[in-house]
């Protein structure tokens, strides 16, 4: 957890220098990404909300997703991102959207896949492959590079 709040404490500067916001949506990472940005003090400074998209009904009742749409998937993750940001009115929006294990995917993807995406004034997806069977390694490994991945697009410009 220590790796993340570091991460969470390096965005938190940069997005209060720069008078900027994000919104978070997860599904895999279980609500890591948001713990670490929120362990922050001054967090309602640049931490706007999140949801944890886990199940289909929770994607379409909360960001409206098409049910039908391939979970941990590039289009699946940019279009969480795209979604929380808009509907908070975020200046960025991070989303991921995995496979944890302790089984695959309805889908077969592997355990320890994920998919992050940024959307905001710049935009960027990674795709992930841990090759780990530890369901909670893999929640941190998820939260990691979906912080990490904010903290690279957001930059050191301010």
């Amino acid at each position: 957890m220590d790796q993340l709040i570091a991460l969470a404490q390096l965005i938190a500067e940069r997005l209060i220098a720069r008078g900027e916001t994000v919104a978070v949506a997860e599904s895999s990472a279980g609500g890591l990404i948001s713990t670490a940005l929120l362990a922050i003090p001054g967090a309602s400074a640049y931490f706007l909300g999140a949801v944890n998209l886990y199940t289909t009904s929770a994607r379409t009742a909360l960001l409206d997703l098409d049910p039908t749409l391939r979970s941990a998937t590039v289009p699946y993750a940019e279009m969480m991102a795209r979604a929380v940001r808009g509907r908070l009115a975020a200046t960025w929006g991070v989303a991921e959207s995995g496979v944890t294990g302790p089984t695959t995917n309805r889908y077969g993807d592997p355990i320890g896949h994920a998919v992050v995406a940024v959307m905001g004034p710049r935009c960027r997806h990674v795709i992930i492959h841990t090759r780990l069977e530890d369901r909670f390694a893999n929640m941190r490994a998820f939260a990691h590079t979906a912080l990490r991945l904010l903290a690279d697009q957001i930059g050191d410009e301010t």
